[in-house]
């Protein structure tokens, strides 16, 4: 079995490279480093079973491949609205392509969505069925509809071409490897903590998440990329919700720190509750996350430690 990871230098997909190739299967891993680091995946250079190949979706690509995995795209708002129009043809351009070349081989392929799809959900958890609250042309709209339109072509291709296809919803998600500047909360507040700087909140903190630990989510996405009762798309996260507020105080708890909570304004379109439904997940793979926020933060800490450190 040869896998295509696409942004698999990255966070998640990184973790994804070492799941498959512990599964014994091969793994071609594609990244242009922009969000993505080499240092994710140097230690799989000497598998005979890894590839690298430093390549942007955007451009076309020919590989042969059984599986793909598509999570090419920036994920964080600071980087994904940093060049908002490099982000809406990486998430259109990269899912043309990645679904090209599936057709061509006849490749299973998986597209990484995200919560993001439901923009400021006016239901609550929320289930696949609902079909969201976005604001198309703010300042998030670049990776909300960029998303949203990746899922599009994905199931025209399905329908049209008869491409094996599987899309997941990715929640909050966080561990090991994400980046120390990236924006997102959790490596916000315990690279502040770290730091003894204080932490900033957006609004007053009452807005809530749901945190997956890694493991986790990437347990679920490989079930779901191999299962076979549905293409999804299926919600993956973790249910149990936290306000912004609660966070950072258990940050602070764990790193020991006695940082304060700085208030500032909420940006635009920021979901004011994100909490997934998974009632799919659980009736396909029998899957629930087994990481809870409490040991996902004694995993986590330790890497922004050392990245501070270095």
């Amino acid at each position: 079995m040869v896998n295509l990871v696409t942004g698999g230098a990255g966070f998640l997909g990184s973790h994804l490279c070492d799941r498959l190739l512990e599964r014994g299967q091969e793994v071609i891993c594609l990244d242009n480093f922009f969000t993505g680091r080499r240092s994710n995946v140097v230690h799989l250079l000497g598998n005979p079973k890894f590839e690298l190949i430093r390549h942007d979706v955007v451009d076309p690509f020919k590989l042969e491949v059984d599986r793909i995995y598509n999570l090419a795209c920036p994920a964080s708002p600071v980087h994904y609205q940093y060049n908002p129009i490099k982000t809406a043809k990486t998430s259109a351009m990269g899912a043309i392509n990645c679904l090209g070349l599936a057709k061509r081989v006849g490749a299973r392929i998986l597209q990484a969505s995200t919560s993001e799809v439901y923009g400021d959900p006016e239901v609550h958890p929320q289930p696949e069925e609902y079909r969201g609250n976005v604001n198309p042309i703010g300042l998030r709209a670049c990776y909300d509809e960029g998303k949203r339109y990746a899922e599009t072509l994905f199931f025209d291709y399905h329908r049209e071409n008869k491409v094996d296809i599987r899309v997941v919803r990715i929640f909050n998600t966080f561990g090991p490897r994400m980046l120390a500047d990236d924006g997102r909360v959790v490596s916000n507040f315990i690279v502040q903590a770290l730091k003894g700087e204080d932490l900033t909140v957006y609004g007053d903190g009452s807005q809530t998440r749901s945190f997956c630990y890694v493991d986790d989510l990437l347990e679920g996405m490989i079930g779901v990329m191999e299962q076979e009762k549905t293409v999804g798309p299926v919600n993956l996260g973790n249910p149990n919700e936290f306000t912004i507020k609660e966070l950072a105080q258990r940050v602070l708890e764990k790193v020991g720190s006695s940082s304060k909570l700085i208030e500032n304004p909420l940006p635009a379109d920021d979901p004011t509750q994100r909490k997934p439904d998974i009632s799919l997940a659980k009736e396909i793979l029998d899957w629930t996350p087994k990481v809870e926020l409490e040991e996902g933060l004694d995993r986590t800490i330790p890497h922004f430690r050392a990245l501070l450190e270095s």
